[in-house]
């Protein structure tokens, strides 16, 4: 993810502050406090409350909305998503006007294993990633509740609402 925003940032327009291998619209609105690391890109009219911390990796698309104390690290957030107040946002991708309440959370590694390899379920089939890191594909519309756990590996389709305190764990059936 790194290379591409990388990538990314040299075709910024003059419509963006670019400082330090960070990319920021003019129109954004960046609280105190919140932390902004290279490489990123901050789009049109986006949002990011006092002390969120934006990690290297990352690309807002326009309308976004961080909340306070929300990290994202190393993902690609589409426009008009709303990631909540206190959210973990780590490896993924997040596609637009998704709603992430307060509290929710993509995982993005499996402490509990000694095998970290990380999977995704595709028409019913388990497909290895070839990472140790990886979070979560979210498609456009969709929801997650407050305090909601995605698993490393995660692909919610269009439109999928995640229940407050659920955990999706697409890979438990096929774990040994």
């Amino acid at each position: 993810m790194v290379q591409l925003i990388e990538q990314l940032l040299l075709a910024v327009g003059e419509d963006y502050r670019v400082e330090g291998g960070v990319a920021i619209h003019r129109s954004a609105v960046v609280e105190p406090g919140a932390v902004i690391k290279a490489p990123a890109i901050i789009g049109a009219s986006c949002f990011i409350g006092a002390h969120a911390y934006i990690r290297g990796g990352v690309f807002l698309s326009h309308s976004v909305k961080i909340g306070t104390g929300c990290e994202i690290k190393s993902s690609i957030v589409c426009s008009g998503s709303a990631i909540a107040h206190f959210n973990f946002i780590g490896d993924s991708i997040i596609g637009s006007n998704v709603n992430f309440e307060a509290g929710s959370i993509t995982a993005n590694h499996y402490n509990e294993r000694t095998d970290k390899s990380i999977s995704v379920v595709n028409n019913g089939n388990l497909v290895a990633t070839g990472c140790t890191k990886f979070g979560a594909l979210v498609g456009d519309g969709s929801r997650v509740g407050a305090n909601a756990v995605l698993s490393p590996g995660t692909l919610l389709p269009i439109g999928s609402i995640v229940k407050r305190l659920e955990l999706i764990d697409q890979q438990a059936p096929f774990s040994a």
